[in-house]
């Protein structure tokens, strides 16, 4: 049986053009978007009614997606763009600021994401000139950068972060040492191919490279931690597919990949619920579907929402 709700709320932004991303906040009261008009709006949406909180200009071209930091640092929301820039935003006594504008890339940057705040203020930003980039702040309060080069031929499309802590470390009871950190992301590209990465003193070295899509590589999303030693990471491509990676880090296994959906469009975005057993799919046939892992470990669809209308099974 099938049941119909209407979706909570709808914002109207007043971009001028296409809005490429929405995110919000890690307590779900203020929403950031961005569009092809170039800038970046930040509303309030915690009570009955929207707020427009402030416009942020800066942006010399689209800007494609959006990243805000942990409440701990404050305040902080990343955006980057056509124009091959990151401007990292922060709001003091109520009004946005530029606190830093990232300048190094030689072309457009496509994707943005804040790591993990047990690893600090460090932001990973992936570009179609062909590297990504890692962006961190100093004990002095300035920053710096690493860049990793040919990371995807013709260019990378997004990043997205590993768990701070090693799978399976929270689990493990015969052990009173806190659990261990690594800096693991992974990338997906123009040449089809997702990439698992590990950061080795000052350089990142690739530990897999996982293949099985036959087009662009458009998002890549590494599911959050749930205590056990499995790794997973969720890929969607131009070929109309999201591809379930998962890989025992227990066992010292390989990569396996299990094709989660064939869609009737190109699937733009893939994301995770906090929890990490929900996975969001967006892409060219206007839908948004939530997949759900079975009993029989199988993936289902249980949500379904099309143009206002959500349909959950």
């Amino acid at each position: 049986m099938t049941g119909v709700v209407s979706v909570k709320n709808s914002v109207d932004t007043g971009h001028e053009d296409m809005i490429h991303d929405s995110q919000m906040d890690y307590y779900g009261r203020r929403l950031a978007t961005c569009s092809s008009d170039r800038t970046v709006k930040i509303f309030d949406v915690s009570g009955q009614q929207t707020v427009l909180l402030a416009t942020l200009t800066g942006h010399e071209g689209p800007v494609w997606q959006l990243s805000w930091a942990h409440p701990k640092f404050g305040n902080i929301l990343a955006s980057c763009s056509y124009d091959r820039k990151v401007i990292i935003w922060k709001e003091t006594s109520g009004k946005w600021s530029k606190l830093h504008e990232f300048c190094e890339h030689k072309s457009s940057v496509n994707s943005i994401q804040w790591a993990p705040h047990e690893l600090g203020l460090v932001l990973a930003c992936g570009s179609s000139d062909e590297s990504f980039s890692i962006l961190y702040t100093t004990g002095d309060g300035n920053w710096q950068y690493s860049r990793q080069e040919g990371v995807h031929t013709l260019g990378c499309n997004s990043v997205s972060w590993a768990p701070s802590v090693n799978p399976g470390s929270l689990v493990d009871g015969n052990s009173r040492a806190a659990p261990s950190t690594c800096k693991r992301l992974v990338t997906g590209g123009g040449d089809n191919s997702v990439k698992v990465w590990r950061e080795e003193g000052d350089s990142w070295t690739m530990e897999d490279k996982l293949e099985g899509h036959t087009d662009w590589v458009r998002d890549v999303a590494w599911a959050p931690s749930i205590g056990l030693p499995v790794s997973r990471i969720a890929s969607c491509s131009q070929d109309c597919t999201v591809i379930m990676w998962t890989k025992d880090e227990s066992s010292g296994g390989k990569w396996t990949s299990k094709v989660l959906n064939t869609f009737p469009d190109v699937v733009w975005h893939v994301s995770w619920s906090i929890t990490g057993d929900i996975l969001a799919v967006s892409g060219g046939d206007h839908k948004v579907t939530l997949w759900k892992e079975s009993n029989e470990d199988e993936w289902v669809c249980v949500s379904e929402m099309d143009r206002g209308v959500e349909r959950v099974s």
